[in-house]
């Protein structure tokens, strides 16, 4: 019977202590678990959720509780600052991106388009065509042989600038007339066309001829007439029986506001024989080169040469009578 109730004081002795374990390990998590939750509590994270709410709600109202809300909300706003930046940051310069690449080649395509012009240059008149002319006399024998290319340039006033024409020497633009000299009289040749009428006068005086006196009429388009002449003219010298040539292009001063331009010029306006030109007599344009240059070098040289000799022979001589001396001595 005592033992008996040793073992059953022993076991509610156990169970007492088992009770007071599971009492204590259960009062141990339970008190653990509020600890944790506090701290949890004391972080912003719940917090921030709802001051989050509260500031979109209250932000105009409290300042105070919007700065409050603010440091609470660190971890939202930044978060969502971010993602708006991303969204609108690319936006911005992409826009501006492409108002910059589609600008930039507008400006200077337009700068190009209105850029000022140079004014055009007026383009040389080309050198006019060579035309072949004869004046008959009445028993229809050739007279004056003349073959020139003409070209004539004047201006209306002081202060204007000079034009330039070129006469057309086709038989249906230009009309040839004349008259034909023997013994002291001139003969003429006279070019008209319906814009340009020339008139030009030989003369002979003591077997040479020459062109003495050129008369030009000029009809503008403006239906104004330009009119100039000389009649104390000594051009074109040579002598009678012959023709006188000049093939390179010449230039003659014929009134200060008249200059003529002839090219591959020949006449002859006297003694003219079986219908061809005579023996013609050259233009200083057309003589050969002046060699006067290359022969003064040669006389130069030349010199130059003899000197050398000069001093080599005497050179030589004075060196034999030095040997002549030493041997003597």
């Amino acid at each position: 019977m005592a033992v008996r109730g040793c073992v059953t004081l022993l076991f509610i002795l156990l169970s007492g202590i088992v009770y007071a374990d599971v009492l204590v390990t259960s009062s141990i998590p339970a008190a653990s678990t509020p600890s944790k939750h506090t701290s949890a509590v004391t972080t912003p994270l719940p917090t921030t959720h709802h001051n989050t709410t509260n500031s979109t709600t209250e932000a105009p109202t409290t300042p105070h509780h919007n700065t409050t809300n603010s440091t609470t909300e660190a971890p939202t706003t930044p978060h969502h600052n971010t993602t708006n930046s991303t969204t609108e940051a690319p936006t911005t310069p992409h826009h501006n991106t492409t108002n910059s690449t589609t600008e930039a080649p507008t400006t200077a395509h337009t700068n190009a388009t209105t850029a000022p012009t140079p004014p055009p240059t007026s383009s040389p008149v080309p050198n006019p065509t060579v035309g072949n002319y004869n004046v008959k006399s009445d028993n229809d024998t050739v007279c004056l042989l003349a073959k020139m290319g003409l070209q004539f340039s004047f201006k209306m006033s002081e202060n204007a600038s000079f034009q330039t024409l070129n006469l057309d020497p086709s038989p249906n633009v230009t009309e040839v007339n004349g008259t034909c000299g023997s013994g002291g009289s001139d003969s003429s040749l006279v070019l008209k066309s319906d814009e340009i009428t020339v008139h030009l006068v030989f003369t002979n005086v003591s077997q040479k001829f020459r062109l003495h006196a050129l008369m030009l009429s000029v009809n503008l388009t403006n239906g104004n007439v330009f009119n100039a002449s000389n009649n104390n003219l000594s051009l074109w010298e040579a002598s009678v029986g012959s023709s006188y040539m000049c093939k390179k292009e010449q230039s003659y001063n014929i009134t200060d506001k008249l200059t003529i331009n002839t090219f591959e010029l020949q006449v002859q306006p006297f003694a003219v024989q079986n219908n061809k030109f005579n023996t013609a007599e050259d233009c200083v344009a057309d003589e050969p080169d002046n060699f006067i240059v290359p022969i003064a070098v040669g006389v130069a040289l030349a010199i130059l040469i003899i000197i050398v000799l000069l001093a080599y022979v005497i050179g030589r001589k004075r060196s034999q009578t030095s040997g002549y001396e030493q041997f003597d001595s």
